[in-house]
């Protein structure tokens, strides 16, 4: 009888040591996430392991109570330096080790089925255990919320992406890390310098010759300027010119209010918002002193958000902006 004792005290001991690490490991909010997300495991563990504090004291109670009984009745069954070699070996080996390393990597798993046992537990323990969380919260407060900077997240997609096991291919790793990435940049960065930039003045004249013009550079948005080429004025859409009657100048057909100016310092992401809120696929750039510098589009931010370039039929280059460090 005394061995079958010996036995369910040292397994509890192996239960409370085990839940411990496993249990205090596992994060508050990746828990929250997965219980949302309609995991049952996580969704009933969050339910004691909300309460750290309570949480650990319990379970460090319930340790210290079962190893103190288990030592008395090692210290009745065996006598002298066998009972010290013997509470040790047991207690370390099976009460600490063994289940602490099994608990530490299978906690959401193996934690799932003990619940019920924590509950009973901390109702038993409640009149001590309550109080003195209660002071470790108010001396050391409640645990903090894990938040990750982007650059953490950044890495974390990356090691999902190299893992066999992750549901994260190359593309989608491209595109998480490029949507996290695009708000750090600037307009100068992505936008079109000047000296490559193809604009038309409002008062030309939409001849045969002007529109091979613009057919031959294949974009479908045009700049329009007025006298001076640093003027932005407009834009001319290219869609505008079908079925347009010969004799036609520029200031006929493009648009005063669908070109908007933003600096080179703005943020790709602010940019973006102007785009989306103000109904706009172009905007020309100036610095602090309103030199225009080049033009940026939708579509530039659109690339950098997905890493790659756009390239369609019309397109004569694939970065404009390699094409400027040539001249």
């Amino acid at each position: 009888m005394d061995y079958l004792i010996i036995f369910i005290l040292i397994l509890f001991s192996a239960i409370f040591s085990g839940l411990t690490i496993g249990f205090l490991g596992l994060d508050k909010s990746e828990l929250s996430r997965k219980a949302k997300l309609g995991n049952r495991k996580a969704a009933k563990i969050i339910t004691i392991r909300k309460n750290g504090n309570f949480l650990l004291v319990v379970l460090l109670l319930g340790n210290v109570l079962v190893n103190s009984i288990l030592s008395v009745f090692l210290g009745d069954k065996f006598s002298g330096l066998v009972a010290v070699i013997a509470s040790t070996a047991l207690i370390v080996i099976f009460g600490e080790i063994l289940p602490q390393a099994i608990f530490y990597r299978h906690a959401l798993s193996i934690g799932y089925y003990f619940v019920p046992i924590v509950r009973f537990f901390s109702w038993l323990l409640f009149p001590v255990a309550y109080p003195t969380a209660k002071i470790l919260d108010r001396f050391l407060g409640d645990e903090e919320e894990t938040i990750w900077s982007k650059n953490e997240i950044k890495e974390i997609i990356r090691n999902h992406e190299d893992s066999e096991r992750s549901e994260i291919d190359t593309d989608e790793e491209s595109i998480l890390l490029g949507a996290l990435s695009f708000s750090d940049k600037t307009v100068k960065q992505i936008m079109t310098p000047k000296s490559v930039v193809f604009k038309i003045e409002e008062n030309e004249i939409l001849d045969h010759k002007t529109l091979a013009e613009i057919k031959r550079n294949g974009f479908s948005r045009i700049p329009v300027y007025r006298e001076q080429e640093d003027n932005i004025v407009g834009v001319l859409n290219v869609k505008s010119l079908i079925d347009l009657g010969e004799g036609k100048r520029v200031y006929d057909v493009y648009f005063r209010n669908k070109i908007i100016e933003v600096l080179e310092d703005d943020k790709l992401d602010d940019v973006l918002n102007s785009f989306i809120r103000k109904k706009i696929h172009i905007a020309y750039v100036v610095n602090a002193h309103k030199t225009f510098l080049g033009i940026v589009t939708m579509e530039d931010i659109v690339e950098e958000i997905l890493s790659r370039e756009i390239v369609d039929e019309t397109d004569n280059f694939v970065d404009m902006r390699k094409e400027s460090v040539k001249k």
